[in-house]
């Protein structure tokens, strides 16, 4: 019967390669879940309550941002504001 021999490893060296594995896994983890929100909180935080779960949000449904089409005609009617007013902000820049 053979027998095999396992070379010792230095404890320091065992330690790092376990560090790496965790956060490997630490970054496979956070991937799945969705990455968390860094930074400043939302304007309107959710009422957690006193440990009631409110469901009356999950069942409202989502609708999507209105987005503003913008006609030829309204696009040349807002160059012109805007003209206009750089112009008396220059205006009364240099006065």
């Amino acid at each position: 019967m053979a027998c095999a021999i396992i070379p010792l490893m230095p404890t320091e060296h065992i330690l790092a390669l376990l560090i790496e594995e965790r956060d490997k896994l630490n970054r496979a983890i956070e991937l799945l879940q969705g990455r968390k929100r860094r930074g400043r909180p939302p304007k309107k935080p959710v009422d957690q309550g006193a440990g009631v779960f409110h469901t009356a949000h999950l069942s409202q449904a989502v609708k999507p941002k209105k987005t503003v089409n913008w006609t030829p005609a309204k696009r040349r009617a807002q160059a012109a504001r805007m003209q206009a007013y750089w112009a008396a902000k220059k205006k009364a820049a240099k006065a």
